[in-house]
Protein backbone atom coordinates (compact mmCIF):
# COMPACT_ATOMS: atom_id res chain seq x y z
CA UNK A 1 0.00 0.00 0.00
CA UNK A 2 1.38 3.39 -1.01
CA UNK A 3 2.22 5.72 1.85
CA UNK A 4 -0.26 8.55 2.32
CA UNK A 5 1.15 11.97 1.40
CA UNK A 6 2.25 14.15 4.29
CA UNK A 7 2.32 17.88 4.86
CA UNK A 8 6.07 17.74 4.17
CA UNK A 9 5.33 16.24 0.74
CA UNK A 10 2.92 19.08 -0.02
CA UNK A 11 5.48 21.67 1.10
CA UNK A 12 8.26 20.11 -0.99
CA UNK A 13 6.21 19.88 -4.20
CA UNK A 14 4.74 23.36 -3.77
CA UNK A 15 8.13 24.86 -2.96
CA UNK A 16 7.01 26.38 0.33
CA UNK A 17 7.64 25.78 4.03
CA UNK A 18 5.68 23.36 6.19
CA UNK A 19 4.33 26.36 8.13
CA UNK A 20 3.00 27.92 4.91
CA UNK A 21 1.05 24.75 4.13
CA UNK A 22 -0.34 24.82 7.67
CA UNK A 23 -1.31 28.48 7.23
CA UNK A 24 -3.11 27.69 3.98
CA UNK A 25 -5.11 25.00 5.77
CA UNK A 26 -5.79 26.91 8.98
CA UNK A 27 -5.48 30.64 8.29
CA UNK A 28 -5.71 31.06 4.50
CA UNK A 29 -6.42 34.77 4.81
CA UNK A 30 -2.82 35.48 5.83
CA UNK A 31 -1.31 33.74 2.77
CA UNK A 32 -0.86 35.47 -0.59
CA UNK A 33 -3.47 34.38 -3.12
CA UNK A 34 -0.93 33.03 -5.61
CA UNK A 35 0.76 30.92 -2.92
CA UNK A 36 -2.57 29.74 -1.56
CA UNK A 37 -3.70 28.61 -5.00
CA UNK A 38 -0.42 26.79 -5.65
CA UNK A 39 -0.59 24.93 -2.36
CA UNK A 40 -4.27 24.09 -2.87
CA UNK A 41 -3.43 22.67 -6.30
CA UNK A 42 -0.69 20.45 -4.84
CA UNK A 43 -3.01 19.28 -2.06
CA UNK A 44 -5.53 18.20 -4.68
CA UNK A 45 -2.85 16.67 -6.91
CA UNK A 46 -1.27 14.59 -4.14
CA UNK A 47 -4.56 13.72 -2.50
CA UNK A 48 -3.41 14.99 0.88
CA UNK A 49 -6.39 14.58 3.25
CA UNK A 50 -8.63 15.72 0.41
CA UNK A 51 -11.88 15.86 2.32
CA UNK A 52 -10.68 17.67 5.46
CA UNK A 53 -8.37 19.97 3.51
CA UNK A 54 -11.00 20.85 0.93
CA UNK A 55 -13.52 21.58 3.61
CA UNK A 56 -11.04 23.80 5.43
CA UNK A 57 -10.13 25.72 2.28
CA UNK A 58 -13.80 26.18 1.42
CA UNK A 59 -15.22 27.19 4.80
CA UNK A 60 -12.06 28.40 6.60
CA UNK A 61 -13.29 26.59 9.69
CA UNK A 62 -14.19 23.10 10.81
CA UNK A 63 -16.46 24.20 13.69
CA UNK A 64 -14.66 21.61 15.80
CA UNK A 65 -12.80 21.80 19.11
CA UNK A 66 -10.25 19.10 19.88
CA UNK A 67 -9.81 17.72 23.40
CA UNK A 68 -7.56 14.96 24.69
CA UNK A 69 -9.30 11.89 26.08
CA UNK A 70 -7.24 10.72 29.05
CA UNK A 71 -6.60 6.97 29.36
CA UNK A 72 -9.07 5.24 31.64
CA UNK A 73 -7.53 4.73 35.04
CA UNK A 74 -10.58 3.93 37.11
CA UNK A 75 -10.65 5.12 40.70
CA UNK A 76 -13.11 7.23 42.61
CA UNK A 77 -12.25 10.65 41.18
CA UNK A 78 -11.94 9.66 37.52
CA UNK A 79 -15.50 10.77 36.82
CA UNK A 80 -14.56 14.47 37.03
CA UNK A 81 -13.02 14.74 33.56
CA UNK A 82 -15.88 12.70 32.12
CA UNK A 83 -18.31 15.31 33.46
CA UNK A 84 -16.18 18.09 31.99
CA UNK A 85 -16.03 16.51 28.52
CA UNK A 86 -19.77 15.83 28.57
CA UNK A 87 -20.52 19.43 29.59
CA UNK A 88 -18.11 20.84 27.00
CA UNK A 89 -19.71 18.76 24.25
CA UNK A 90 -23.21 19.79 25.27
CA UNK A 91 -22.46 23.50 25.54
CA UNK A 92 -20.37 23.52 22.36
CA UNK A 93 -23.29 21.99 20.49
CA UNK A 94 -25.50 24.85 21.68
CA UNK A 95 -23.06 27.21 19.93
CA UNK A 96 -23.00 25.23 16.71
CA UNK A 97 -19.62 23.62 17.50
CA UNK A 98 -18.55 19.99 17.67
CA UNK A 99 -16.04 18.32 19.97
CA UNK A 100 -13.47 15.88 18.61
CA UNK A 101 -11.91 13.48 21.11
CA UNK A 102 -8.42 12.20 20.45
CA UNK A 103 -6.18 9.91 22.47
CA UNK A 104 -2.47 9.97 23.26
CA UNK A 105 -0.32 8.34 25.94
CA UNK A 106 2.31 11.09 26.29
CA UNK A 107 2.60 14.83 25.70
CA UNK A 108 4.90 14.14 22.74
CA UNK A 109 2.44 11.72 21.20
CA UNK A 110 -0.36 14.24 21.78
CA UNK A 111 1.54 16.97 19.94
CA UNK A 112 2.10 14.61 17.03
CA UNK A 113 -1.61 13.79 16.95
CA UNK A 114 -2.52 17.46 17.17
CA UNK A 115 -0.12 18.24 14.33
CA UNK A 116 -2.08 15.89 12.08
CA UNK A 117 -5.41 17.40 13.14
CA UNK A 118 -4.19 20.96 12.66
CA UNK A 119 -2.52 20.31 9.32
CA UNK A 120 -5.64 18.55 8.10
CA UNK A 121 -7.84 21.48 9.08
CA UNK A 122 -9.92 19.21 11.29
CA UNK A 123 -10.02 21.45 14.38
CA UNK A 124 -10.36 25.19 14.98
CA UNK A 125 -9.22 25.15 18.61
CA UNK A 126 -7.93 22.91 21.37
CA UNK A 127 -8.81 22.40 25.04
CA UNK A 128 -5.69 21.17 26.86
CA UNK A 129 -6.27 19.03 29.96
CA UNK A 130 -3.98 17.65 32.65
CA UNK A 131 -1.53 20.56 32.69
CA UNK A 132 1.73 20.13 34.60
CA UNK A 133 4.94 21.98 35.36
CA UNK A 134 7.04 22.28 32.19
CA UNK A 135 4.09 21.28 29.99
CA UNK A 136 5.40 21.51 26.38
CA UNK A 137 1.96 21.45 24.73
CA UNK A 138 0.95 25.03 25.46
CA UNK A 139 4.07 26.59 23.96
CA UNK A 140 3.83 24.23 20.98
CA UNK A 141 0.26 25.34 20.27
CA UNK A 142 1.14 29.01 20.73
CA UNK A 143 3.95 28.73 18.19
CA UNK A 144 1.44 27.45 15.65
CA UNK A 145 -1.08 30.23 16.36
CA UNK A 146 -3.70 27.62 17.20
CA UNK A 147 -6.41 29.02 19.51
CA UNK A 148 -6.50 27.03 22.74
CA UNK A 149 -7.42 27.16 26.39
CA UNK A 150 -6.07 24.88 29.11
CA UNK A 151 -8.14 23.28 31.85
CA UNK A 152 -5.53 23.84 34.52
CA UNK A 153 -3.12 26.61 35.39
CA UNK A 154 0.49 26.84 34.13
CA UNK A 155 1.94 25.34 37.30
CA UNK A 156 5.51 25.76 38.40
CA UNK A 157 5.98 28.97 40.34
CA UNK A 158 5.81 32.63 39.42
CA UNK A 159 2.67 34.64 38.83
CA UNK A 160 0.33 32.31 36.93
CA UNK A 161 -2.02 35.24 36.35
CA UNK A 162 0.65 36.68 34.05
CA UNK A 163 0.98 33.49 32.05
CA UNK A 164 1.47 33.50 28.31
CA UNK A 165 -1.68 31.56 27.54
CA UNK A 166 -5.38 31.46 28.39
CA UNK A 167 -6.63 29.04 31.02
CA UNK A 168 -9.60 28.05 33.16
CA UNK A 169 -9.29 26.23 36.47
CA UNK A 170 -10.95 25.44 39.77
CA UNK A 171 -9.78 27.41 42.81
CA UNK A 172 -8.65 24.46 44.89
CA UNK A 173 -7.38 26.62 47.75
CA UNK A 174 -10.79 28.28 48.05
CA UNK A 175 -12.41 24.85 48.30
CA UNK A 176 -10.20 23.50 51.09
CA UNK A 177 -10.30 26.86 52.84
CA UNK A 178 -14.10 26.64 53.00
CA UNK A 179 -13.92 23.01 54.13
CA UNK A 180 -11.43 23.83 56.90
CA UNK A 181 -13.40 26.83 58.11
CA UNK A 182 -16.51 24.66 58.32
CA UNK A 183 -14.63 21.97 60.27
CA UNK A 184 -13.19 24.55 62.66
CA UNK A 185 -16.63 26.02 63.32
CA UNK A 186 -18.46 22.73 63.79
CA UNK A 187 -15.93 20.20 65.08
CA UNK A 188 -13.08 21.91 66.90
CA UNK A 189 -9.67 23.52 66.41
CA UNK A 190 -7.64 20.37 65.69
CA UNK A 191 -8.32 19.93 61.97
CA UNK A 192 -5.87 17.70 60.13
CA UNK A 193 -5.10 17.46 56.42
CA UNK A 194 -4.56 14.33 54.31
CA UNK A 195 -2.78 15.30 51.10
CA UNK A 196 -0.58 14.11 48.27
CA UNK A 197 3.21 14.40 48.16
CA UNK A 198 4.22 17.92 47.08
CA UNK A 199 3.58 18.28 43.35
CA UNK A 200 3.96 22.00 42.64
CA UNK A 201 0.41 22.01 41.35
CA UNK A 202 -3.12 20.98 42.29
CA UNK A 203 -2.22 19.17 45.50
CA UNK A 204 -0.14 22.03 46.87
CA UNK A 205 -2.85 24.52 45.92
CA UNK A 206 -5.47 22.60 47.89
CA UNK A 207 -3.15 22.21 50.88
CA UNK A 208 -2.57 25.97 50.86
CA UNK A 209 -6.28 26.56 51.56
CA UNK A 210 -6.12 24.36 54.66
CA UNK A 211 -2.98 26.11 55.92
CA UNK A 212 -4.45 29.56 55.38
CA UNK A 213 -7.68 28.74 57.21
CA UNK A 214 -5.79 27.19 60.12
CA UNK A 215 -3.51 30.24 60.37
CA UNK A 216 -6.53 32.57 60.38
CA UNK A 217 -7.93 30.66 63.36
CA UNK A 218 -4.53 30.35 65.08
CA UNK A 219 -5.16 26.62 65.09
CA UNK A 220 -2.88 23.66 64.45
CA UNK A 221 -3.46 20.18 63.17
CA UNK A 222 -1.46 17.21 61.84
CA UNK A 223 -0.68 16.71 58.16
CA UNK A 224 -0.70 13.24 56.63
CA UNK A 225 0.51 12.27 53.17
CA UNK A 226 -0.06 9.51 50.65
CA UNK A 227 -0.55 8.89 46.93
CA UNK A 228 -4.09 9.14 45.53
CA UNK A 229 -5.46 5.71 46.32
CA UNK A 230 -8.16 4.49 48.69
CA UNK A 231 -6.10 1.57 50.00
CA UNK A 232 -3.03 3.76 50.53
CA UNK A 233 -5.05 6.38 52.40
CA UNK A 234 -6.66 3.72 54.57
CA UNK A 235 -3.25 2.28 55.44
CA UNK A 236 -1.76 5.68 56.32
CA UNK A 237 -4.69 6.65 58.53
CA UNK A 238 -4.90 3.21 60.13
CA UNK A 239 -1.29 3.64 61.23
CA UNK A 240 -2.07 7.14 62.49
CA UNK A 241 -5.09 5.99 64.48
CA UNK A 242 -3.02 3.22 66.04
CA UNK A 243 -1.31 6.04 67.90
CA UNK A 244 -3.77 6.91 70.66
CA UNK A 245 -2.70 10.55 70.61
CA UNK A 246 -3.84 10.98 66.99
CA UNK A 247 -7.30 9.71 67.87
CA UNK A 248 -7.56 12.09 70.81
CA UNK A 249 -6.00 15.11 69.08
CA UNK A 250 -7.96 15.09 65.81
CA UNK A 251 -11.33 16.87 65.65
CA UNK A 252 -11.81 16.66 61.87
CA UNK A 253 -9.92 15.81 58.70
CA UNK A 254 -9.84 17.67 55.36
CA UNK A 255 -8.67 15.58 52.40
CA UNK A 256 -7.19 16.52 49.04
CA UNK A 257 -9.52 14.13 47.17
CA UNK A 258 -12.53 11.90 47.69
CA UNK A 259 -10.37 8.79 47.21
CA UNK A 260 -8.31 9.78 50.24
CA UNK A 261 -11.43 10.80 52.15
CA UNK A 262 -13.04 7.37 51.65
CA UNK A 263 -9.84 5.63 52.77
CA UNK A 264 -9.69 7.83 55.86
CA UNK A 265 -13.39 7.21 56.54
CA UNK A 266 -12.84 3.44 56.54
CA UNK A 267 -9.78 3.73 58.78
CA UNK A 268 -11.67 5.94 61.21
CA UNK A 269 -14.50 3.42 61.39
CA UNK A 270 -12.00 0.63 62.07
CA UNK A 271 -10.52 2.72 64.91
CA UNK A 272 -13.90 3.42 66.51
CA UNK A 273 -14.03 7.02 65.24
CA UNK A 274 -16.90 6.59 62.76
CA UNK A 275 -18.28 9.99 63.78
CA UNK A 276 -15.03 11.83 62.92
CA UNK A 277 -15.93 14.60 60.44
CA UNK A 278 -14.09 13.98 57.15
CA UNK A 279 -14.32 16.25 54.11
CA UNK A 280 -13.21 15.21 50.63
CA UNK A 281 -12.70 17.01 47.34
CA UNK A 282 -14.47 16.25 44.00
CA UNK A 283 -17.98 15.41 45.28
CA UNK A 284 -18.04 12.02 43.61
CA UNK A 285 -20.99 9.60 43.68
CA UNK A 286 -19.02 7.45 46.15
CA UNK A 287 -18.70 10.33 48.62
CA UNK A 288 -22.41 11.02 48.25
CA UNK A 289 -23.31 7.38 48.82
CA UNK A 290 -21.20 7.21 52.00
CA UNK A 291 -22.51 10.54 53.29
CA UNK A 292 -19.06 12.19 53.21
CA UNK A 293 -18.98 15.98 52.85
CA UNK A 294 -16.99 17.11 49.83
CA UNK A 295 -15.98 20.08 47.69
CA UNK A 296 -17.90 20.27 44.41
CA UNK A 297 -15.70 21.43 41.50
CA UNK A 298 -18.59 22.15 39.10
CA UNK A 299 -16.90 21.00 35.87
CA UNK A 300 -19.95 22.31 34.01
CA UNK A 301 -18.92 25.84 34.99
CA UNK A 302 -15.35 25.08 33.91
CA UNK A 303 -16.62 23.97 30.49
CA UNK A 304 -18.69 27.13 30.14
CA UNK A 305 -15.66 29.22 31.10
CA UNK A 306 -13.48 27.46 28.53
CA UNK A 307 -15.95 28.19 25.74
CA UNK A 308 -16.32 31.82 26.83
CA UNK A 309 -12.55 32.23 26.57
CA UNK A 310 -12.44 30.59 23.13
CA UNK A 311 -15.57 32.15 21.62
CA UNK A 312 -16.66 35.05 23.79
CA UNK A 313 -19.71 34.98 26.07
CA UNK A 314 -22.19 34.68 23.18
CA UNK A 315 -20.03 33.89 20.14
CA UNK A 316 -20.57 30.98 17.76
CA UNK A 317 -17.12 30.96 16.13
CA UNK A 318 -13.62 30.67 17.55
CA UNK A 319 -12.32 34.16 18.31
CA UNK A 320 -8.74 34.80 17.22
CA UNK A 321 -6.95 36.44 20.14
CA UNK A 322 -5.14 39.73 19.70
CA UNK A 323 -1.46 38.85 20.10
CA UNK A 324 -0.89 42.14 21.92
CA UNK A 325 -3.64 41.53 24.48
CA UNK A 326 -2.91 39.89 27.82
CA UNK A 327 -4.13 36.27 28.06
CA UNK A 328 -7.38 35.85 29.96
CA UNK A 329 -8.26 33.34 32.65
CA UNK A 330 -11.29 32.08 34.55
CA UNK A 331 -10.96 30.76 38.10
CA UNK A 332 -14.09 28.86 39.15
CA UNK A 333 -14.80 28.92 42.88
CA UNK A 334 -15.99 25.51 44.10
CA UNK A 335 -18.66 25.00 46.75
CA UNK A 336 -18.70 22.86 49.85
CA UNK A 337 -21.38 20.17 50.00
CA UNK A 338 -22.06 19.39 53.66
CA UNK A 339 -23.59 16.03 54.53
CA UNK A 340 -24.71 14.99 57.99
Amino acid sequence: MAKAPTVEDVARVAGVSRQTVSNVLNSPEIVRESTRERVAHVIAELGYRPHAAARRLRTRRSSTIGIHLDPYTGGISGVLLDRFVHALTERASERGMRVLLYSARTAEEEMERLGDLIDGGEIDAVVVTGTFFGDPRTGWLAERDMPFVSFGRPWGGGDVYRSTHTWVDVDGAAGTRAATRHALATAGPRVGFLGWPSDGGTGDDRERGWREAMAEASATGPRFETVDGLADARAVMTAAFADGRTIDELDALVCVSDALAVGAHLAAADAGRRALPIIGFDNTPVAEALGISSVEQSPELVAAGALDLLMGPTGNVIALRDSEAAPEHVLVEPRLIVRP
